[in-house]
């Protein structure tokens, strides 16, 4: 079983991450972090790598939901998202898939929640996927 849901895009990194944090707002996702992986690494260790960006993405709904299922819930929040550009030049955007993360936690009352934002985050990759 994969724990993630990817597509190679047809667009630039930048356009890439753009074109993603787009689809994710049209499917009622918020932006809650951006971390810039490749330029962490450059200023902390020195090293050179193709761009990177992890996008931590909430549905605030389906957020409320879980987290009063389960409170401690929290430390699988939130959803990331990757952008990343291969050393061949192609882009990769790729996400968690929620049924795998939450299926960790024996909770079954978040199986149906993980569901719904499993199909939503898999329209967000499809949507970009085709961009």
């Amino acid at each position: 079983m994969t724990y993630y849901i990817e597509t190679t895009v047809r667009q630039p990194f930048d356009k890439a991450v753009e074109v993603t944090v787009a689809a994710l707002a049209e499917a009622g996702f918020g932006v809650l972090s951006d971390i810039d992986v490749a330029a962490t690494l450059k200023k902390k260790l020195g090293i050179e790598r193709t761009p990177y960006r992890i996008l931590g993405a909430c549905n605030p709904n389906f957020a409320h939901q879980a987290l009063e299922r389960e409170q401690n819930l929290g430390v699988l929040l939130p959803c990331n998202l990757i952008v990343r550009q291969d050393a061949d030049g192609s882009v990769k955007v790729s996400t968690i898939d929620p049924t795998v993360q939450l299926s960790k936690t024996g909770n079954q009352d978040l199986a149906p929640i993980a569901v719904k934002v499993r199909d939503l985050l898999a329209g967000v990759i499809d949507k970009v996927g085709k961009a």
